[in-house]
């Protein structure tokens, strides 16, 4: 049986190779959520850190080039309510 492609980080432009969209999609959100589930304070922090690489990916794509605040993208949406 193959394998189901998965929903992580197309580097360095940070889209997902599945949905095309900027990462992380709803699917990755959701896979996040349940492998973090009983730990919040560790899914805020591996966001913070996929963000930083992220930042660090898109500014050497995009040199010259000034970069939207990425934390409702990678940590806005994770955090409690």
């Amino acid at each position: 049986m193959p394998e189901r492609p998965k929903h992580s980080p197309l580097r360095p432009a940070w889209r997902c190779p599945v949905c095309g969209i900027l990462w992380p999609c709803s699917a990755a959100k959701l896979r996040l959520l349940g492998e973090y589930r009983e730990d919040r304070p560790g899914l805020l922090s591996h966001l913070a850190k996929l963000q930083q690489a992220a930042e660090a990916d898109l500014i050497t794509l995009n040199p010259g080039v000034a970069l939207p605040d990425l934390t409702p993208r990678f940590v806005g949406w994770a955090e409690a309510r």
